[in-house]
């Protein structure tokens, strides 16, 4: 037989393990509703606060919206920015050579659709990081929108992989007057920065097209050409002075040369006057690789109103001599209309004649 003593020190322990339990529930129990309690007094306390605050902004308003206005949206968007690092140099959505061809149509309508994360005025900014620079593309213009869908239709998604805060402004010429490029430059950049803080400015012909997108449209320490050889000239630089195309400027670079010269009416000679300006004041042009820099050019006909300009070689040789009375210092122009489209901003000029 079992002794009965033994049976009885077991069922002691187990009683008393069961009580001890109890007790350690009771308090688990306690301490939690006790934690709650405060928990909740806080929340209260907090709510009260939370309602205080907006009756006294209600009082000083006059409102009794929610207090969030367009400036603390834009606080918030400030403070998500500086949240954002900086984009990488280079990007590394590039994707190197690309094939440019010119067979086969494009029309508005599918630049828009592909390109949905463009901004009216063909602005864009990427999500992701912060652009390393703010850039405004400027391209003279005069009855070339065949021309044009294809700047779009290619230049957009390089430009967007390229990671730029960037702003398309196609400035158009009015009239049937002698065309005048540099001068439309100039308007450009005076137009550009009434809607932005642009720091770097591209000054592109609408008929041509970069072949690698590594060719970045941003500035750089010296003045930068950057259609270094178009398949015109055999993927050549025709010569060392020369600064047409596509070409980017800083603002202080823009600034220094007092912009370009406005009295080049018709085809030819403001590109080397331009580059006698950056010479004349101690500037270099900088230049991406043949390869990199290899562009396409859309064939056309040479423009009505847009012959060669007789008095350029004469005008080329007193540079130095127009160049400080003569710039974005003398410009004078008339805004016709401002068309805002998703591709693009449409600044049509009255820029007088010759």
């Amino acid at each position: 037989m079992r002794d009965p003593n033994v049976n009885f020190n077991f069922l002691h322990k187990t009683c008393t393990l069961v009580v001890l339990l109890c007790f350690l529930h009771i308090f688990v129990t306690v301490v939690y509703y006790v934690r709650s309690l405060d928990f909740r007094q806080s929340f209260v306390q907090n709510q009260q606060q939370i309602h205080q605050v907006q009756r006294k902004l209600e009082a000083h308003t006059g409102s009794t919206e929610e207090p969030k206005t367009s400036n603390t949206l834009a606080s918030n968007s400030t403070v998500e920015e500086k949240e954002l690092g900086k984009c990488p140099d280079p990007s590394p959505l590039l994707v190197g050579p690309l094939r440019v061809e010119f067979s086969t149509p494009v029309s508005l309508d599918q630049v828009r659709n592909e390109n949905p994360a463009l901004q009216e005025g063909g602005r864009f900014k990427p999500k992701d990081c912060i652009a390393l620079q703010k850039v405004a593309i400027i391209i003279p213009f005069r009855k070339r929108d065949e021309h044009l869908k294809y700047w779009l239709y290619y230049l957009h998604p390089i430009l967007q992989r390229q990671q730029l805060d960037y702003g398309v402004y196609v400035i158009n010429q009015d009239g049937e007057e002698t065309f005048n490029r540099a001068k439309l430059l100039n308007v450009g950049y005076a137009e550009a920065l009434k809607e932005y803080d642009y720091e770097c400015f591209i000054f592109s012909d609408v008929d041509l097209i970069p072949m690698d997108d590594r060719n970045t449209y941003k500035c750089f320490s010296q003045p930068r050409h950057l259609s270094v050889s178009m398949d015109k000239f055999g993927f050549r630089l025709p010569y060392n002075q020369y600064f047409g195309g596509v070409s980017s400027l800083s603002k202080e670079q823009y600034l220094k040369i007092n912009g370009f010269p406005n009295n080049y009416w018709g085809w030819g000679g403001e590109d080397d006057d331009i580059f006698n300006r950056l010479s004349s004041k101690g500037m270099s042009i900088s230049r991406p690789s043949g390869v990199i820099g290899n562009c396409r050019m859309i064939r056309h006909e040479r423009d009505k109103q847009n012959d060669p300009n007789p008095q350029r070689f004469d005008r080329i040789a007193h540079t130095r001599e127009t160049m400080h009375t003569d710039g974005i210092n003398s410009l004078s122009y008339k805004v016709v209309r401002v068309e805002k489209d998703q591709l693009f901003t449409k600044i049509t000029v009255d820029v007088g004649k010759p």
